[in-house]
């Protein structure tokens, strides 16, 4: 479910029937605040497997990543580059770590992320791009990173 609204029970019933026939595998929901979360753990059979929430290092959601975790829901960031917003890649801090590794503010970006145990879903049209995203398990962040 991609927001919660409308009648997020009886979409939400009408993936658990499916899921429970084996025809699909996993149900999850997008930008719910962890107490809409809440409520369909508690009014439903199934829980969440994941949440597609905004995370980057900007917005970084460490409490409802904390619940979240807690209730056995998945956190996946949709934006971890924050659409490109802010200047996130001009980032003084960012670009400082990211030279300190050799590599580019986007995979310092994607390692962070994938170290805290986030999914990331990066979004990206160019092949070298594609593969610069791939290549971040060749170092790790500290923890003041």
């Amino acid at each position: 479910i991609h927001q919660p609204y409308g009648d997020v029970y009886g979409s939400w019933r009408a993936m658990e029937e499916l899921y429970r026939e084996g025809r699909i595998r996993a149900i999850g929901v997008s930008n719910f605040h962890p107490d809409r979360v809440m409520d369909l753990i508690v009014h439903n059979q199934v829980t969440p497997a994941v949440n597609q929430i905004e995370t980057h290092p900007f917005c970084q959601q460490i409490e409802t990543q904390a619940f979240l975790a807690e209730n056995g829901v998945q956190i996946e960031s949709w934006g971890p580059f924050a659409e490109g917003r802010n200047n996130m890649f001009e980032n003084a801090l960012l670009r400082s770590i990211a030279d300190s590794h050799h590599k580019s503010v986007a995979q310092v970006i994607l390692r962070w992320l994938t170290q805290r145990g986030v999914v990331a879903i990066p979004k990206s049209v160019r092949l070298e791009r594609i593969a610069e995203n791939f290549n971040i398990f060749d170092f790790d962040l500290t923890p003041e990173e």
